[in-house]
Formats: structure tokens, C-alpha cells, sequence
């Protein structure tokens, strides 16, 4: 008996265990987004079939309303100026022949970078940017001309998708992409050469997800990283750590650049026709409001949420359930001992003893 309620007793308390493991916290993560940001806003869409592949994006330095963008790889090379209505303003045509360009970047004199450094295998002794100057009027197509600056990694080759331009010092970055895990950001020579190859330094480890373009914002200070499903602020120095994060318009999210406005980003993605949605800087919320009960939820971006949420709260009602039957077990087998226990303890005793057993005696009343 002592065996059993010992075993029902610990069963028990694995059970209760699972049912507090299970369930939800309302403690929120550090750098979480603010709820009460702003629903993405779609700005265009790239309509020119030449543009199906976009795979970076920069906001123009000298004509207003327009964004440059460029194919993935398969293209030639070339750059496409598209204005808010997502018709092709300009193209802009450079003689490299160019492997798997993956990013934009423009600095503050409106020179353009052309990153070619996609490599999905791995195997490239180096990689190219161009750097091309960009045209006070727009013409149509034009052949321009650039320059190229090789690099190397420090450590093999690396699959990246992503260039970062300091604004103040034009000082480049490379943070390579990594399915699992984190990537890694590498720093340039903070005055490449074109001749020869230029050996990239290893800065320190990204943030965690699938990274596939980023941005400086104009301070300086922080940077946007974005992945195929969200999009970070990351607070820049010696460890560039993420603060925040927020959602941003599912499809093969590709792109990144500053917004029209002060404080907002655009994103983009691959494939024809593709939205440009502008979405307000990801920031670390700093106070948790609670929802009203007129308040309408918003939908969740992350597929089957609902359906996930309901699971989990079906398992955790049936643990929950599970745990309160054992414990109304062990309630009954553990306290107090029954009458039918007490009884055969004293046989027990008398029969060591030698005694006879002692018949209880029913109290009398007065």
C-alpha cells in the first residue's frame, strides 16, 4: 500500500509539473515591438516585367520619390530607378558581368554599391561590389561607368545578402546569411583598394534569423535587419545588439530600405509584380497596455495561430484535468489511513506480540 500511494504520489507530481509547464507566461521577451505601431502601408508595386527578382533596394539620394532597385541573379548588370507609381524611371547599364547580385547601398554623395555577394554553395574565392555614381537627370537607359572592389573572407566563403553603409564614413559591412542560427557581420577596409582583393575582418555575430538585406537609418546609430518574416533594430557598436523587432508583410522578403518619412522603412520582395510597404521602425516597447473589452484583436502574421493556440489549449486542459484526479487520489490512498488499515495493523501486531486482538469497544452513551 505504502509502494502504492508512493508511486501514485510522484505520478501525481509530474503531472501537476507538466501542468504549470505548460502554461502561458505573460512575461514578454526583451526588444519586442510596440503593439501600437502602425499596420504596413503598401506604397506601389514594381509593375515592369523586366523586375522580377528584386533583391535590393535603396532610396534615392538626389531625385525625390524615386527607389533603385536590382534583379537577382540571372540579370545582367543593370539598375532600375522606379518612382512611387512602380513605373521604371531610369536604367542604369555597367559592363561587369555580374555572378548573384543580392544588395543595394547608397551613402550620403548618392554613390550607388552594387553587391555581388550571393554564393547559396559556398564556393566563390571572392566577392564584388560596384560602385557607380548616380546620374543627376534621368534619361532612360544609359550606359554608365563604375568601379569594382573585390574582398575575401577571413574564414571561407560565406552566402550573404546584405550590405550596410555607415552613413557618416561610408565605412561598408557585410553580414553574411545563415539558415540556422546566426550569420556574421564582417568589416571592409575602411579605404578599399581596387587593386588587388581587399580582406574583410570579422566584426562580430549577427542576430538571430534568416537575414536578407539592412539599412543605417540616418543617425547612425542603429541599423535595420531584416529576415523573410520580420524586421530588427539593431542598436550599432562593438556588439550590435537587436532591441526590437516587428512583423512585416509576408513572401520572399528580400529588401529593405529607408522610408519616405522620418522614423519608417520600406520592404519588398521577390517576384513579379511585387508590393513596396512602408512599416514604421521596429521600437522596444515601454509600456504594456491592457487591451480593453471592446478592443478588436489584430491578426497574427505568423501562419496557424489560431489553431496552434487552440492545441495547446486543449492539451493543457486535459493535463490540468489529469493532474487534479491524481491528486484527489493521493488525497484518498495517503490521508488519514482508513479504518480497514488501522484494523489490520493491530491483527499484525497481536500476532508478533502474541496477544489477542482487541475488538473495539463502541462508546457508551449517557
Amino acid at each position: 500500500m505504502r509502494q502504492l500511494r508512493t508511486a501514485v504520489a510522484l505520478l501525481g507530481a509530474t503531472l501537476c509539473a507538466l501542468a504549470g509547464a505548460a502554461l502561458p507566461t505573460t512575461a514578454s521577451a526583451a526588444g519586442t515591438a510596440d503593439p501600437t505601431a502602425p499596420a504596413p502601408k503598401k506604397l506601389f508595386s514594381i509593375k515592369d516585367d523586366r523586375i522580377k527578382e528584386s533583391s535590393g533596394l535603396v532610396k534615392s539620394a538626389k531625385h525625390q520619390d524615386l527607389y533603385w532597385t536590382v534583379n537577382d541573379s540571372g540579370d545582367s548588370g543593370r539598375i532600375y530607378g522606379v518612382d512611387l507609381t512602380g513605373k521604371v524611371k531610369a536604367v542604369l547599364r555597367f559592363g561587369a558581368k555580374v555572378k548573384d547580385v543580392e544588395a543595394l547601398g547608397i551613402d550620403r554623395d548618392g554613390t550607388l554599391y552594387v553587391a555581388d555577394i550571393g554564393d547559396n554553395k559556398a564556393n566563390r574565392d571572392q566577392v564584388e561590389i560596384y560602385t557607380i555614381p548616380e546620374p543627376e537627370t534621368l534619361q532612360g537607359d544609359s550606359n554608365v561607368k563604375y568601379h569594382q572592389y573585390d574582398f575575401q573572407y577571413p574564414d571561407g566563403a560565406h552566402d550573404a545578402e546584405t550590405l550596410l553603409i555607415e552613413p557618416g564614413t561610408s565605412q561598408l559591412y557585410i553580414v553574411t546569411k545563415a539558415l540556422k542560427g546566426a550569420g556574421t557581420i564582417y568589416a571592409a577596409p575602411p579605404a578599399p583598394s581596387r587593386q588587388g582583393t581587399n580582406d574583410l575582418s570579422k566584426l562580430a555575430p549577427a542576430p538571430e534569423g534568416v537575414i536578407t538585406d539592412g539599412t543605417f537609418l540616418p543617425d547612425g546609430q542603429r541599423v535595420i535587419l531584416r529576415t523573410y518574416t520580420d524586421a530588427a533594430t539593431v542598436a550599432w557598436g562593438d556588439t550590435p545588439t537587436a532591441i526590437a523587432r516587428g512583423p512585416v508583410p509576408l513572401g520572399q522578403g528580400e529588401t529593405v530600405a529607408l522610408g519616405p518619412t522620418d522614423n519608417t522603412v520600406v520592404v519588398g520582395s521577390e517576384g513579379a509584380n511585387s508590393g513596396i510597404y512602408q512599416i514604421q521602425v521596429p521600437a522596444k516597447t515601454t509600456t504594456a497596455k491592457t487591451p480593453t473589452a471592446s478592443a478588436t484583436p489584430k491578426a497574427s502574421t505568423a501562419p496557424d495561430s489560431n489553431s496552434s493556440d487552440s492545441g495547446k489549449s486543449h492539451n493543457l486542459r486535459w493535463i490540468i484535468i489529469g493532474a487534479a484526479l491524481f491528486a484527489l487520489l493521493i488525497t484518498v490512498f495517503t490521508f488519514p489511513p482508513g479504518r480497514r488499515e488501522r484494523r489490520d495493523r493491530q491483527a499484525e501486531n497481536a500476532r508478533l506480540t502474541g496477544q489477542g486482538t482487541q475488538t473495539p469497544r463502541r462508546r457508551q452513551h449517557s
